[in-house]
C-alpha cells in the first residue's frame, strides 16, 4: 500500500493523508469511470479476470492527463445475487490495475440487489482520486501551432465502442469461443477482452519533465472527439492514418461491419490510445523516454492553425492506410 494511506479496510471511510505521499501543495484531482459494455461481452464469455483492470485504467488515465499522480482507488461492485468466483476474479483485477498504476485500493461497496440485475448480469464503477503540485497541471493552454502530436499504442480497442463491437460479432456468426480472425492463436472473446492499457507511469514520468503540453486519453468519440478538448479554440489536430499501424482487431472490426472511416475514427482508438502533444524540439526526447518506459510511440500529426468553420480534428489518409 502506498504512502499517506492511514485506513484499514471494513470501516466506512478511508483517510489519505497527500503530505504523507510527498506532496507539499497539492490539487486534488477526482474521476469517475465504468466500462461500458464491454461488462456484457466479460459475461457472455465468462471472463471476468482482466474487467477490473480496464476499470481501474478508465479512471487512472483521466488523471494522468491532467499531470495528476492516481493516490487512491475505490470500486462499486452490483448485482443480483454475489457469485464469488467472479466477485473474486474482478477484485483481483481491480488490485492488479491498481498495482499498474501506483496507486491504493483503499475501499469500495459490494451490492446485492435481487430483482434489479439479470442472473448472472452485473456492473461496476470506479472512483479515483489524484494529486498535482499547485501550478503544474497539464491545462493544454502552451498548445501552439507546429507543435508535434505524439501517439502511444493501445493495447486493442480498450473499453469503448463495445455496443458496436458487440452487433459486428453478432453478425459475423463467430461463437467467442472460435479462433480470433485477427488473432488465430487466441479466442474471439478472450482477444476482444484484452484489457485497456494503464498509461500512468510513463505519462506521468514524462509530464515532470515540464515539456508536455497536453495529454489525452482516447476513449468516447475516439480521436476526432477526445484530442480537441485539450487544445484551445483556435487550434486543430491533424493526423497522419499511415504513421501508425492500424492493429488487426480494428481492420477486422471495419471490414465485417462495414463501418466507415470517419465513424471508426469517432467511435475508436484506432491503436492510438494515449495522445501527448509537445514542441517540435521536444519531440524526440519525450518519444525516447515514453519508449523507454516500455510505449510503443509514433508522430502521428501535427498541431495546426484552426479556420473559423474548420474541424477540430481530421485524420487524413484513412482510406489509404486501414483500407490496405
Amino acid at each position: 500500500m502506498r504512502s499517506g494511506t492511514t485506513a484499514a479496510l471494513g470501516g466506512f471511510g478511508a483517510f489519505f493523508d497527500p503530505k504523507a505521499a510527498g506532496y507539499r501543495d497539492p490539487i486534488l484531482v477526482a474521476t469517475t469511470d465504468g466500462v461500458g459494455t464491454k461488462l456484457k461481452l466479460a459475461i457472455a464469455a465468462d471472463k471476468h479476470d482482466s474487467i477490473g483492470i480496464d476499470l481501474v485504467a478508465m479512471c487512472v488515465n483521466d488523471l494522468v492527463v491532467q499531470g495528476a499522480e492516481p493516490l487512491f482507488f475505490l470500486d462499486y461492485f452490483a448485482s443480483g445475487k454475489l457469485e464469488v468466483a467472479t466477485g473474486t476474479a474482478i477484485i483481483a483485477g481491480i488490485a492488479e490495475g491498481c498495482r499498474d498504476a501506483g496507486c491504493a485500493l483503499i475501499g469500495g461497496e459490494t451490492a446485492e440487489m435481487p430483482g434489479m440485475y439479470a442472473d448472472g448480469d452485473y456492473d461496476l464503477a470506479g472512483f479515483a482520486v489524484g494529486a498535482v503540485e499547485r501550478g503544474e497541471a497539464i491545462t493544454g493552454e502552451t498548445v501552439r501551432d507546429g507543435d508535434i502530436i505524439l501517439g502511444l499504442a493501445s493495447s486493442g480497442v480498450h473499453s469503448n465502442g463495445y455496443s458496436l463491437v458487440r452487433r459486428i460479432v453478432d453478425a459475423s456468426g463467430l461463437a467467442l469461443e472460435a479462433p480470433a480472425p485477427f488473432a488465430r492463436d487466441r479466442p474471439l472473446g478472450e482477444a476482444l477482452l484484452t484489457p485497456t492499457r494503464v498509461y500512468v507511469r510513463s505519462c506521468l514520468a514524462a509530464a515532470r519533465t515540464g515539456k508536455v503540453k497536453a495529454l489525452a486519453h482516447i476513449t468516447g468519440g475516439g480521436l476526432v472527439e477526445n484530442v480537441p478538448r485539450v487544445l484551445p479554440p483556435d487550434l486543430a489536430a491533424r493526423f497522419d492514418a499511415g504513421a501508425w499501424p492500424f492493429p488487426p482487431v480494428f481492420r477486422w472490426l471495419m471490414a465485417t461491419g462495414g463501418v466507415a472511416d470517419a465513424e471508426m475514427a469517432r467511435v475508436f482508438n484506432c491503436g492510438l490510445g494515449m495522445i501527448a502533444v509537445v514542441a517540435a524540439d521536444d519531440a524526440a526526447a519525450i518519444a525516447a523516454m515514453l519508449a523507454a518506459a516500455g510505449e510503443q510511440v509514433h508522430r502521428v500529426g501535427r498541431i495546426v492553425a484552426r479556420p473559423a468553420g474548420a474541424p477540430a480534428c481530421a485524420v487524413d489518409g484513412m482510406e489509404t492506410a486501414w483500407r490496405a
